[in-house]
């Protein structure tokens, strides 16, 4: 029981979605939507046309039948009778007009005197009336003299006063028969209906085409995502014309690409990483399986671990400092005197190696920074100057408020950067071509550099020739305190309330 009771609940969502794969695909639901509006669009026109056709109908209907009644009445006026002409006189007068004044054979007059209804021979009733005579005499009987008409099927009536004298002597009828018209009109109402179905059949059969062509790329997106695996991110789709299709398929390989180069990238990374992190195991490991009992050689190895640990630690804690950097709350701002941190980080500088170090200038002023990344870019900077010089060799350093940005600077006038490592110089890892690295570092320097500089939104400049020395420039908006840097503050404001938010977590200790 229990099996058959799970058989169902895991057979019925399956049914469902069988159901929904019916209307899954867009091209199906396009020629649906297509369909159904074409098809509203074309029947709700042509019904209306027919309303109009038929409003028109009686409109003129009414309009013939007021208009002959009006001047039969007029004739009747014109013929000097007695205050009580006799039936029989009026109803002649009557067969005269119809003969001389009535050429629509489809209009019929008759007269309703003291309650009776007097008309000519049967022959000339309509011939909706011919197998029912009795309906003029209800009619005549049950409507009222107002001259408004009223359509019954395909009969339109309307009936008058006679006056003769100035006093009322009966009721005109008159029935107008558009019995031709309307059954031509709804022939012609059947006939458009068809052929309308039969184009909208066809429409739908060019909209599935079309449909079709325009979802092709939506296809070869979808063929090109699944084609796409960890290791293979080459496959592009080909981009024709310039409307939205084409700009998506554009976006799209522009996505591609940039996965591609953080895939690339990434693999460079951790290549990289390994091999930074290699050597130092190697080391440890080679010296410890070397290692005697001899206490000053166990001594010396120590050290040497204890050296290779430190390295190994000083790269974990520079890739550390990669990643926090893009932390909303990374930076510790404060409002620093400009000379003072640039006096300060220049006094730092000079002892990093024997150059000939100048402080060239010093910008005046308060700015809002985190004293210590600013301090770390610059004194970075100047350490990776200090590795591309020579002893004699001029380091300078120096700030400089310009405008709404800030600017600090260090030049060297050493070898300089070649120019195909200029685009490169600040990837993670990077080596020159153009001289080994002498620096025991992470050769992640120049890339913490830019992290941080990012942090506080700013850029970094850099100007470089063979043999001329290089120049690297920290640019960063000048901002005088926290009310000035509100979207910053915002945003570090409300990443203390999420961190608040997760400490006071009951599953803290699980999730970390």
């Amino acid at each position: 029981m229990r099996f058959r009771l799970f058989s169902r609940r895991n057979n019925s969502p399956r049914q469902l979605q069988g159901r929904r794969n019916l209307f899954a695909d867009v091209r199906i639901r396009i020629l649906v939507w297509y369909f159904v509006l074409a098809t509203c669009i074309t029947l709700g026109s042509i019904w209306a046309t027919y309303k109009i056709f038929c409003a028109q109908e009686e409109q003129l209907a009414e309009s013939r039948l007021n208009r002959d009644i009006i001047a039969f009445q007029s004739l009747v006026e014109q013929q000097n009778f007695s205050s009580n002409p006799s039936p029989q006189s009026l109803t002649k007068l009557l067969e005269q007009f119809i003969a001389s004044q009535v050429r629509d054979p489809n209009e019929y007059l008759f007269l309703v005197l003291d309650g009776q209804l007097y008309r000519q021979n049967r022959t000339s009733l309509p011939p909706l009336l011919q197998n029912n005579p009795n309906q003029i005499e209800q009619w005549a009987t049950s409507t009222q003299p107002n001259g408004s008409f009223i359509r019954e099927g395909y009969l339109i009536r309307v009936a008058r006063p006679l006056a003769v004298g100035g006093q009322n002597q009966g009721i005109v009828l008159g029935i107008y028969d558009a019995t031709i018209r309307y059954r031509m009109a709804e022939k012609t109402l059947t006939i458009t209906i068809a052929v309308s179905l039969a184009g909208i059949f066809l429409f739908s059969v060019i909209a599935w085409i079309a449909a079709g062509k325009i979802l092709e790329p939506l296809r070869m997106l979808t063929k090109t995502a699944r084609s796409i695996t960890e290791t293979d991110l080459t496959q592009r789709l080909s981009v024709r014309g310039s409307d939205e299709i084409a700009q998506m398929s554009l976006t799209f390989n522009q996505m591609l690409d940039r996965l591609q180069a953080a895939f690339l990238s990434q693999q460079d990374f951790i290549r990289d990483a390994s091999h930074e992190l290699r050597t130092p195991i190697t080391i440890i490991r080679g010296h410890l399986d070397l290692m005697g009992d001899d206490p000053i050689e166990r001594q010396e190895t120590v050290a040497l671990v204890k050296d290779e640990l430190k390295r190994m630690s000083r790269f974990v804690n520079d890739l550390l400092l990669l990643m926090k950097a893009e932390r909303p709350n990374f930076l510790r701002l404060e409002t620093v005197d400009l000379r003072a941190l640039t006096e300060e980080v220049f006094a730092k500088a000079r002892g990093l190696g024997d150059r000939t170090w100048q402080l060239e200038a010093v910008g005046e002023g308060f700015i809002l920074l985190d004293r210590q990344r600013i301090t770390q870019v610059i004194l970075n900077l100047a350490q990776n100057a200090t590795q591309y010089t020579q002893a004699r060799d001029v380091i300078a350093i120096g700030s400089a408020v310009e405008g709404d940005r800030v600017r600090f600077w260090v030049r060297d006038s050493g070898e300089g950067i070649a120019i195909q490592d200029q685009e490169r110089i600040f990837d993670r890892f990077a080596r020159g071509r153009n001289s080994e690295r002498r620096s025991e570092g992470s050769g992640l320097g120049l890339s913490i550099v830019q992290a941080l500089v990012k942090a506080h939104g700013g850029h970094v400049e850099m100007f470089s020739r063979l043999g001329e020395g290089s120049t690297f420039s920290v640019v960063i908006p000048r901002r005088t305190s926290l009310e000035s840097d509100r979207p910053n503050l915002a945003r570090y404001q409300f990443y203390e309330q999420g961190v608040a938010l997760i400490r006071q977590s009951p599953y803290q200790e699980e999730t970390g």
